[in-house]
Formats: structure tokens, sequence, C-alpha cells
């Protein structure tokens, strides 16, 4: 039996670890020396839970200390728990109201009346001292038993005059200090300061306005100087004649022609003029080479017809600077070294009073100067802009065309280089043209810069005027 009973098939709930042992405990020895099978020890086992190790804590921020807590709050118990220390906290509390509440009381050293000093600040802005009766100062006082009690102080009315007074801080009881202290003039010093600082805003906004009248005044002067220069320069009428209406219709027509027709044809600078390329003298249009280099060229052929009336003068075209400039270095003068032969030109480029060179920067037109006649090298931007190295390389040209063509060496050094300022400004993106030409325009009649950006609409239809009749008036 002992034989079958090891090895008989073991039913499937003895495979269950967790199965509860049906011996009841009474049947079983306590301290029992059998031999424990297998299954019962890991049944025994079962009933305990497997130990787990605590997940970590995540601080995601400072955290206070518990023990620092707990003793705050130990030591504001303890604080309030004790009579003396309530004592203390009533002291302080009182103390800080008789600070508070504390005056100024002036004693007279050969009278009785007591009095406090009361500083107005009348309307003109000075102090003005008065006395006032019955005004109540109230006192701190503090008691053998810890207390602190507050008593009031009458006061009388005493005199403005503080000549030969003593003033005293009177709290809790006693006069701060071991001495007595004149303190009236601090006092009124005091009493001042709080008067301007309540007018400061004031003072703030009218010192604003003042400033900014004088900018205006020194505006209006400006311009009334300006105004003034005008009238006294006596702006000639050529260069604003107002156009014809037969004028006006010719341009016109000119700006409806077909993009491909020929408008003009100039023979000496061999330039012609498409109505595509015409429309770049319409409001807004960006002036381009050609019609720039075809107004120079009138302006040279103006001069040719009245030398009486008009400065003798060189314009080079947009492309000069461009060649100038186009050396390894920067700089290169054998390349336009030709463009200023006596023979190409028919008079020679060192009798001219000045050389205007038009410069084209990226989208921007300006226009550059050698002022022969006033000894200067001058860069006009209608944008205000500075450009010296400009200037520097028309200064080396110049001394390489002297050399070259004559044979000497000329000193520029001497010369100045000016970034003009004081000359009309444009208002827009689009002028820059207009207002280089025109540059060059009255430069070359002698005149001052006399035109302003009001003025751009009209030269724009004189300019096409004159491109369509090939005559520069």
């Amino acid at each position: 039996m002992g034989a079958m009973a090891i090895n008989r098939k073991r039913p499937q709930d003895c495979m269950n670890v967790s199965r509860v042992i049906s011996d009841s405990p009474a049947k079983r020895s306590k301290f029992s020396t059998r031999p424990v099978p297998f299954f019962a020890a890991a049944a025994r086992l079962s009933r305990y839970p497997e130990a787990k190790t605590p997940l970590a804590r995540e601080v995601h921020a400072p955290c206070r200390s518990r023990r620092l807590e707990l003793a705050r709050s130990f030591a504001k118990v303890s604080v309030n728990d004790g009579m003396g220390n309530v004592l203390a906290a009533k002291y302080e509390k009182a103390k800080r109201s008789a600070l508070s509440k504390c005056r100024f009381v002036v004693e007279k050293e050969n009278e009785k009346e007591k009095g406090v000093i009361d500083v107005d600040a009348t309307e003109s802005g000075e102090p003005r001292l008065r006395s006032r009766e019955d005004w109540s100062v109230e006192e701190a006082r503090g008691d053998g038993d810890g207390k602190v009690g507050v008593r009031e102080q009458s006061t009388a009315s005493f005199d403005s005059e503080l000549t030969n007074e003593e003033v005293k801080v009177v709290s809790g009881g006693k006069v701060w200090g071991s001495e007595t202290h004149d303190l009236s003039s601090v006092h009124v010093y005091r009493k001042l300061l709080e008067s301007v600082g309540r007018r400061s805003d004031t003072i703030n906004r009218l010192d604003f306005e003042i400033e900014l009248n004088e900018k205006r005044g020194e505006t209006l002067n400006l311009l009334r100087q300006k105004k003034e220069f005008v009238e006294e320069q006596e702006v000639p009428l050529e260069p604003f004649v107002p156009l014809t209406r037969e004028e006006e219709d010719e341009v016109e027509r000119a700006f409806s022609a077909n993009r491909w027709t020929i408008l003009v044809s100039h023979e000496n600078s061999n330039i012609e003029i498409t109505g595509e390329k015409f429309q770049c003298l319409r409001p807004t249009g960006w002036l381009n080479d050609d019609v720039v280099n075809l107004y120079m060229a009138l302006l040279k052929e103006r001069e040719q017809r009245e030398p009486q009336k008009f400065l003798k003068c060189h314009f080079f075209n947009t492309f000069f600077y461009k060649k100038l400039i186009s050396g390894i270095e920067g700089y290169d003068y054998k390349s336009v070294r030709r463009w200023t032969s006596q023979r190409k030109l028919g008079y020679s480029l060192l009798e001219c009073d000045k050389i205007f060179v038009p410069i084209h920067q990226n989208i921007h037109w300006c226009l550059a100067v050698i002022n022969k006649r006033d000894k200067t090298f001058q860069y006009l931007d209608s944008m205000k802009g500075e450009d010296i190295s400009v200037l520097d390389k028309l200064a080396q040209y110049f001394v390489d065309e002297v050399n070259d063509k004559t044979g000497k060496d000329i000193d520029v050094t001497t010369w100045e280089k000016e970034c003009v300022k004081d000359l009309p400004m444009q208002k827009n993106g689009y002028d820059c043209g207009m207002f280089m030409i025109k540059y060059a325009d009255f430069y070359s009649r002698g005149l001052e810069l006399c035109f302003s950006q009001e003025n751009m609409s009209y030269f724009r239809v004189r300019t096409a005027k004159e491109i369509l009749r090939l005559k520069a008036e």
C-alpha cells in the first residue's frame, strides 16, 4: 500500500501552491519534527506577500524641511503662550503706535505754552508757519508692570517766529536724545521737500512743455530763415516755367504709345527711347540709364548752345563710375583713360568748372561732383547718405587724369571732401533719379538747389517734354 501511495498519480489540486492545507492545527503537534512536504511549505510561504521596495519619491521642486516647520510652529506657540511674551508683543505694538503719532513740541525758554509747527505751502510755493490751538498730541508712556498706556497732551497756540526756540521730539514719555537740539530748520526743510514732491508732476509736465515749445520755436526760426533766404535769392523762373496745354497733351500721347515704338533717337549719344523706356517718367517710376544718360547729354548741348549763360561742365554717363571701380583693387584708371580724349570730347576735361558723375548705388541714384571751381569733391544723396569712398576714388581719378593729359602732378590733398547735407530731400522711395538729374541741372546753371519734393511731379512732365523735343531748357 505504501508503494501504491508513493507512485500514485498526483491530483491537480496538489500542484497548486496556493492551496490551503486542510489539516487542522489541533491534530498536529506544535513542535513537529516530521519532514514537511514540498507542496506544504510552498503553500505556507504563499500566505505572506512578497516584500516590495518602496518607490523612490520624485522631487519636482524644493521642499521645506519638516523639522524647520515644526520648529517655527513651536516657536509661535511658545511666544504666544507665555505671559511675558504677550506683554512684550503689546509693548512693541504700543511702541510702534507711539512712534507713528509722535509730534514735534516746541518749548519756549521763557514761556510755558507749547505748540506744534504746521507748515503749509502757499500758492507761491513758499512755506507758511501757523499755530494751532488745542491740538492734542498723543504721548506713549510705559508703566512698571509692562503695560503701555496712551495719554493726551494738549498744546496751546504759539508765535510763528522760531528764534531761540528748542524743538524736541516727544515719544514714550521722554525726549529722544540726552540733549535738546534746534530742529526747527530741519522741520521746515522737510515740509518744503514734501511740498515740492507734491508738485513734482506739475513741474515735470511744465518742463516738458517748455522744452517742446523751445524746439518748435527753433524749427520755426529755421524755416523762417530759409524762407527769407529764398526770397532774397530771387528764385529764377526758368526752371519752373509752366507747361502749356499743348505740351502736356504731347507728353500724354507719348505715355500712351506702344512699348516698342521708338519715340526719339539721339544721334550724338546714340540713345533711343522707346515707349517702354519712356514709362519711367510717369509718377512713381524709377528712372533708367537711357533716360538719365540722354538728359545729361541734353544738358551738355544746352551749355554749348548758350555758353555765356551756363557753366562749362562735363557730364559722364551712368556707366563711367562702374567702369572706374571695375578693377581688382576697386579702381582701374586705364579702363576709362580714353573716355575723355580731346578728339572724342571736342574740349579738354580739365577746362571744365564742374564734372558730374552719376552714381547708381544698387537701387538708389546719387550724384558726385568734381568741383574744380571751388576745389571740392561733393557727394549729393537725396536721402542724406554718405559714401566717402566715392570721393576718394574720384580724387585719385582726377590726379591720374591730369597726369595723363598734361604730364603734371596735381595735389588735391587740400581739396575738401563734402557730403552735402543742405539740399532738397526726397520723401518717397522712387524720386531719387529725378532729384539726381535736377541737382546736376541747377548746379550747371550756377544756382542753389531751390526746389523740393513738391516740384517733382512738374519736373517729371517737363523732363518728358524736353526728351521728346531733344532740347533741355
